[in-house]
């Protein structure tokens, strides 16, 4: 294993001085810990100061802690990456691959790309989750096709009423659905359009959007 593939990350959002979040955080990474072998020493929440987004870096015993602005995100463009997705089951720091493909969409104009596997099934974007309504359901792709069990994602299993369900999406009837973006970092954002087709939109994104920070809503 390799420095990098040993290396597990969470990005943690700071709102109004704690770290909604930080419960789904630590499960996730002591999970791919057990997973990967790798021992985590104790750690604490961020806490204080302004909104930013705290980044820890954790591999053995060393843990790296990094801070960095929050990058607003009222509603998204995404291009179909042409590369098949590799299967990211653990957020580890090895992610060349797909932040070359996310350079690549914003070369083009684009925030990010959306990854298929071999079956032309939506997987995930690089740096979001993504999902989509189903009439009144949220539906996201299974981790069985090797995306990141994202804490975001696990937080709307909290938000949603009724929780969220798992589908398969083809590329081709991506840009047919209304589409919802999920990140930890940044919350949850409309996908307002895929390669260059506007995409139908659901006042219920905006509903969940609103509630993604409020642990009262668990």
């Amino acid at each position: 294993m390799t420095a990098l593939a040993a290396t597990l990350i969470e990005t943690v959002r700071v709102i109004g001085g704690r770290a909604p979040l930080w419960p789904l955080h630590r499960s996730r990474l002591d999970t791919s810990a057990v997973a990967l072998g790798i021992v985590v020493p104790p750690l604490e929440p961020p806490v204080g100061g302004e909104d930013r987004v705290v980044r820890y870096a954790v591999s053995g015993d060393v843990v790296r802690i990094t801070e960095s602005s929050v990058e607003p995100a009222e509603s998204l463009a995404f291009v179909s990456s042409a590369a098949l997705h590799r299967g990211y089951p653990h957020k580890v720091a090895a992610r060349a691959w797909l932040n070359a493909e996310r350079l690549l969409a914003r070369a083009g104009g684009a925030d990010d790309a959306i990854m298929m596997d071999g079956g032309g099934m939506v997987v995930e974007a690089t740096i979001w989750a993504v999902g989509w309504w189903d009439g009144d359901r949220l539906l996201f792709p299974p981790l069985a096709r090797g995306g990141l069990p994202s804490v975001a994602r696990a937080r709307l299993a909290e938000v949603v009423r009724g929780g969220i369900g798992e589908g398969d999406l083809a590329r081709e009837k991506a840009s047919r659905r209304p589409l919802v973006a999920c990140n930890a970092a940044r919350g949850v954002v409309a996908v307002a359009a895929l390669d260059g087709v506007g995409t139908p939109m659901n006042h219920r994104t905006l509903a969940i959007s609103k509630r993604f920070w409020d642990r009262d809503c668990a």
